[in-house]
């Protein structure tokens, strides 16, 4: 199991210096929000994708993946009735793939609620067959045959109303039949969607490729109370082999403190769990 940092809760530092507080706190990988290098995937430089490969190097700290696809564009969204919105979309989520791909990254996290929302007058089943239709596209992008699309259900309070749970991802996932296409699985929605997370996290199985961590206070492990020990014996129990990102949605205590706290909440859980 290895440990990363969405970059997000440092967006006010250099690159650089990102990944040399992760590789100092003793982070495996960040994990890349586009929008914290411009609002558009495609407008983000060549000058900064090689800074995010060269950080990377000089720190030995992979940019293992990237997430929040969707916040910053405008205009977008995957599972609208109008075709060329969901064509133009589709596109972009393809661009993220290549982006992705460029910085070294291994896999993306598909979570975008406010983007992938069922509205008014659409049937469950249309977007369900529309968002299937763009993950696949972004799966078979040239050259991403090993770059994992991970579709993340998410609770109601990140203001999602479609995928609010693990049998509804697998189901699609399975549906889809790429071996690049996954589940991903959130702790703070997860504690509030799953009947039994840790059992989700195990009915998941093979089809878990990624796995965030946040306690329900929205903080990083360790700043609240939830007890992250259930959650990692369940991913010892499937042998999960891929990365834990720490994501956060309060940025009030200092970043790098936060970080530190989180990860060593995370391994004592784990040391506990093993």
């Amino acid at each position: 199991m290895k440990f990363a940092l969405c970059n997000e809760i440092m967006k006010e530092y250099e690159i650089e210096k990102q990944f040399e507080i992760a590789a100092d706190i003793g982070f495996d990988a960040l994990e890349i929000a586009p929008f914290t290098l411009n609002d558009w995937v495609q407008e983000i430089t060549e000058e900064q994708k090689q800074r995010i490969r060269q950080a990377s190097e000089d720190t030995g700290v992979a940019a293992a993946g990237i997430h929040w696809l969707l916040v910053g564009p405008t205009g977008l969204h995957i599972t609208d009735p109008d075709p060329e919105v969901r064509a133009k979309t589709a596109a972009y989520c393809e661009d993220l793939v290549k982006f992705g791909l460029e910085i070294g990254a291994t896999y993306e996290v598909v979570g975008s609620p406010g983007q992938r929302a069922r509205k008014d007058g659409i049937t469950y089943d249309q977007c369900w067959e529309w968002f299937k239709e763009a993950m696949a596209a972004s799966a078979q992008v040239e050259g991403a045959e090993n770059f994992k699309v991970c579709i993340e259900p998410l609770a109601v309070s990140t203001d999602n109303n479609f995928l609010f749970n693990h049998y509804e991802v697998v189901k699609m996932c399975q549906e889809i039949g790429l071996p690049n296409v996954g589940v991903i699985l959130d702790t703070y929605s997860g504690l509030q969607t799953e009947s039994d997370l840790p059992e989700a996290i195990r009915e998941t199985g093979d089809l878990l490729m990624h796995y965030h961590c946040n306690d329900l206070n929205k903080r990083a492990p360790g700043w609240g109370d939830t007890d992250f020990r259930p959650m990692m014996q369940a991913l010892l129990d499937i042998d999960y082999q891929g990365y834990c990102s720490i994501e956060v949605f309060d940025f009030e205590p200092d970043p790098e403190e936060h970080a530190r706290v989180g990860l060593e909440t995370l391994k004592q859980a784990v040391a506990d769990a093993s």
